[in-house]
């Protein structure tokens, strides 16, 4: 049987995502897998057949009643119990439009060194021979790369009848030859028409006609513990039908990945499931089958998919101009936590704390300052940081938004005009951010900034950390020696006189935003 070309969602990622949006995440293969165990991801393609891979707007509301108009069952089978979703009927009328992917292709290898021998060793033709790497002739030899084969599966889904598919990017990464097979058992080369990446969604086209396609739903108004379906390949066994609740809806699942707000299911995918559809109990797709958390490699509980709306957009844009447009803000954001949220005088830990604003960018020139917490995006309400990217890329380039923001204890309104992204739009703050405490009960000695300390970092404010006291209430906030005040709750600092002010007049906590290497982040120190 073929591999499967997954990955995995590592613990490192259930970490930030507990203390960014609540879960966990993943990234590349035909089942997004890396080994949570090892903290260390595997490789994100597929591998030789003889390794194991790493392959791995239409829109209804979603409702938990038996579908509408379709006759009962014939023969004696039972129907299911009133409430009940009818997966059987599901999977009959469409499940023909489920596809089984196969992919195949080479990709280079780095130049491996080998040990050096002497051509007159008497094993040196041995080992030239049966390609020892880094020996001259032998696959990675004379320090040049080599290529290997790859081989691995996945799932998908016809959207037209004249042979449009939707799967994942992963599955079809590095690809030289695509095959997708039919439930009805016939085969055809597949044209990658475009993939994009930062979604993890790619679109096929097969030369056929009259096909049978899916139904396409919404995320909108499925709800948490509704019933959803899934059918793809897992391990290989074409058309497989497993079935579960939504377990939450907008899950963020790192930096990496925060243009997708997630569905998080418990439905049962496996590797070879990845670009399959995710169908609500009305038989429509409302997402894409991408990543599984496992330390085994194999189904645990948390799978997630793409948001069919995400997977559309997508598919639009690649459809008419064979390539994919992102916004962009131009911000860094990081959680509001209960000690930002006592900093800045908000009744409740939400919104998207700005932690650096891209000089010249669109939230720049909108008036974005650091300190600033976006609480509302194009009427949306931005509840955690996570959910400011995904709605940054629901827009267009060109798109005049509205954004409402927290500045010093008031709310105001702000327009931008969204830029271009060919990099990350709206990012989420890397570093420490630890919450856990006056200028001496903070802990710190500071100092002014020398003028080529300034130049070299590109600041005209800001004091350096010199020390941080052992146990004060800085160091448990992951505040290091090195790093450079900017700023206490939002006001920027240019003297130690200013910091003793601004922490005087806090009350539970301070929000401190420093400078670490090239990374601005806000961290927040509890004092009362």
């Amino acid at each position: 049987m073929a591999q499967q070309v997954e990955k995995m969602i590592p613990v490192k990622k259930l970490v930030w995502a507990l203390a960014a949006a609540g879960v966990l995440g993943a990234a590349g293969g035909a089942l997004a897998m890396r080994n949570a165990a090892k903290l260390t991801p595997v490789a994100e393609t597929a591998t030789t057949a003889s390794e194991s891979s790493g392959s791995g707007d239409t829109q209804v509301a979603a409702v938990t009643t038996p579908l509408a108009n379709v006759a009962a069952p014939a023969g004696n089978v039972t129907p299911p119990p009133a409430g009940m979703p009818d997966f059987a009927q599901i999977a009959a009328t469409q499940g023909a439009a489920v596809v089984n992917i196969s992919v195949s292709g080479t990709v280079k290898t780095r130049a491996v060194r080998g040990p050096q021998i002497d051509p007159d060793d008497p094993f040196y033709e041995f080992f030239r021979r049966f390609g020892v790497p880094g020996m001259p002739g032998a696959p990675g030899g004379d320090g040049e790369g080599g290529s290997r084969q790859i081989r691995g599966e996945g799932s998908g889904f016809i959207v037209s009848k004249d042979g449009i598919i939707l799967t994942n990017a992963h599955v079809v990464q590095d690809a030289q030859e695509v095959v997708v097979k039919l439930t009805d058992r016939r085969e055809f080369r597949a044209k990658v028409l475009g993939s994009d990446k930062s979604t993890d969604v790619a679109v096929l086209k097969i030369e056929a006609k009259n096909l049978p396609t899916v139904r396409l739903g919404t995320t909108k108004d499925l709800r948490v513990g509704e019933w959803v379906l899934a059918i793809g390949s897992p391990f290989g066994f074409e058309n497989s039908v497993s079935a579960g609740v939504i377990s939450a809806k907008g899950r963020s699942l790192g930096p990496d990945e925060s243009r997708v707000p997630f569905l998080q299911t418990d439905v049962a995918i496996n590797p070879g499931n990845s670009g399959g559809p995710l169908f609500n109990a009305r038989g429509e797709v409302v997402g894409i089958n991408s990543q599984i958390y496992s330390a085994s490699g194999g189904y645990q509980g948390l799978s997630f998919a793409i948001p069919v709306e995400v997977a559309n957009k997508v598919r639009m844009q690649i459809e008419k101009d064979g390539k994919v447009q992102h916004a962009k803000l131009g911000v860094m954001v990081q959680e509001v936590n209960q000690g930002f949220a006592d900093s800045f005088k908000l009744d409740r830990p939400e919104g998207a704390l700005v932690a650096n604003v891209e000089e010249n960018g669109p939230a720049a020139k909108a008036g974005l300052r650091s300190g600033d917490v976006i609480l509302g995006f194009k009427g949306q309400k931005i509840v955690a940081s996570g959910d400011l990217p995904a709605l940054v890329d629901q827009s267009l380039p060109g798109d005049k938004v509205d954004i409402d923001i927290w500045r010093n204890g008031k709310r105001e309104t702000l327009t931008a005009t969204l830029g271009d992204a060919n990099e990350k739009g709206a990012k989420l703050a890397k570093g420490d951010a630890g919450a856990d405490s006056d200028h001496g009960k903070l802990g710190l000695a500071l100092r002014p900034l020398q003028p080529e300390e300034r130049r070299q970092l590109g600041t005209r404010e800001g004091l350096l950390i010199q020390e941080v006291g052992e146990d004060s209430a800085a160091a448990r906030a992951g505040v290091r020696p090195g790093d450079v005040l900017l700023a206490v709750n939002g006001t920027p600092v240019q003297s130690v006189e200013q910091v003793r002010g601004a922490i005087k007049g806090a009350d539970k906590s301070v929000a401190l935003l420093v400078q670490r290497g090239r990374d601005k982040i806000f961290v927040p120190v509890r004092i009362g």
